[in-house]
């Protein structure tokens, strides 16, 4: 017995010799939680108001849970991954579609290079609005005018993304955009993927930004395509919706203005497949916990006169580095048969104005 025992320990070290060695990895749990009560006008054709607790996004920023790591895998190459679940604060309930991890899955390689990932990524579109979009995917923001922005993310894709010397490139391309069929900006059931037509669902993006210390500018261009199954008009693989981002941003001590336009042509509309949509935002830290922003946008549909025009502002009051306080305020007008909401999610009668106030709390751990 006691020989068997001496041969197994021989056989186990062994074993661990000819492995490799142990390489440094490290896992992290993150997360936000932002909830909020909010009231605004017109929320129907009748003109009633309504007060509820959103539960697309906070006040702020929407809430999340993830996952993210690295190992280091020798001569700077580390294997990366992340996975971030959306929820919604006011229910519990899952957000993008019902989606496990809705907001980012997945994995892949990183170095000097860049990196490259392989599962649900966002999309160059999504990543050209970090900072120059002075709200960002709030529950009042450029959502409203164009839903497809601050949900920018794609299912069965590979992405790549790389910084030298201030320039970063990106690109996406996805071989089925979208397997949700929950239907909206967050799920449009169109799975692709498909051996009998190539193109169906399949989106691509890119990205070109240059940072300066006191400047940035930023282009991206983003297509999707459509298939049988697709929502939003898109029904057959030749039609498609694309978006040109071009924006920028210029900052100094405790203030920031970023703007830009969105070119958008829609093959899935048949009345008023091309829009613009304009904004402008700024930012100003009034004392180093206090902080006022603002911004105003408008789409511009160029066939009708169905365009919407909105202006936001918001006041933000840090409690810590990772708690704070805000109330924000916005008004968004509808000509014509326009009928967009001014709270993501959110309703409003046709050809009507809205006015709404938010206020809530955002905790970040």
């Amino acid at each position: 017995m006691k020989n068997t025992l001496i041969a197994a320990a021989i056989g186990a070290c062994t074993t661990a010799a000819a492995l490799p060695a142990q390489a440094q990895s490290s896992v992290s749990v993150y997360g936000l939680i932002d909830g909020a009560v909010e009231h605004y006008t017109n929320a129907d054709a009748a003109g009633n108001g309504v007060t509820r607790s959103p539960s697309l996004g906070g006040g702020m920023f929407p809430s999340r849970i993830g996952f993210k790591g690295s190992e280091d895998l020798g001569g700077g190459l580390k294997a990366i991954f992340t996975l971030e679940n959306g929820f919604a604060p006011d229910s519990g309930t899952i957000n993008q579609g019902g989606r496990l991890f809705g907001r980012q899955a997945w994995v892949g390689l990183a170095g000097s290079w860049g990196q490259v990932t392989i599962g649900r990524n966002y999309n160059m579109l999504y990543v050209s609005s970090f900072d120059v979009d002075v709200f960002g995917p709030s529950q009042y923001g450029l959502g409203a005018l164009d839903p497809a922005v601050p949900n920018g993310r794609s299912d069965n894709s590979v992405a790549y993304k790389g910084t030298f010397d201030g320039v970063t490139l990106g690109a996406t391309y996805s071989l089925g955009r979208d397997t949700s069929a929950a239907g909206g900006a967050s799920g449009t059931n169109c799975a692709g993927e498909s051996a009998t037509d190539a193109q169906a669902c399949r989106e691509w993006s890119a990205l070109l930004r240059y940072d300066q210390p006191s400047w940035a500018v930023v282009a991206a261009y983003d297509r999707i395509h459509g298939s049988p199954t697709a929502a939003n008009g898109l029904n057959t693989s030749d039609k498609t919706d694309s978006r040109l981002h071009v924006a920028g941003l210029v900052k100094g001590e405790g203030w920031k203005v970023g703007g830009g336009v969105l070119l958008r042509d829609n093959d899935g509309s048949a009345t008023q497949p091309k829009s613009r949509l304009y904004y402008l935002g700024a930012a100003y830290n009034v004392t180093p916990l206090l902080t006022v922003d603002g911004q105003i946008g408008k789409l511009d549909y160029r066939a009708t006169g169905n365009d919407t025009k909105q202006a936001l502002v918001r006041a933000t009051y840090l409690l810590s580095t990772r708690t704070a306080v805000y109330v924000a305020g916005g008004r968004l007008d509808n000509d014509g048969t326009a009928a967009v909401a001014l709270s993501a999610g959110g309703s409003v009668g046709a050809g009507l104005s809205q006015t709404g106030i938010i206020t809530g709390i955002k905790h970040s751990f």
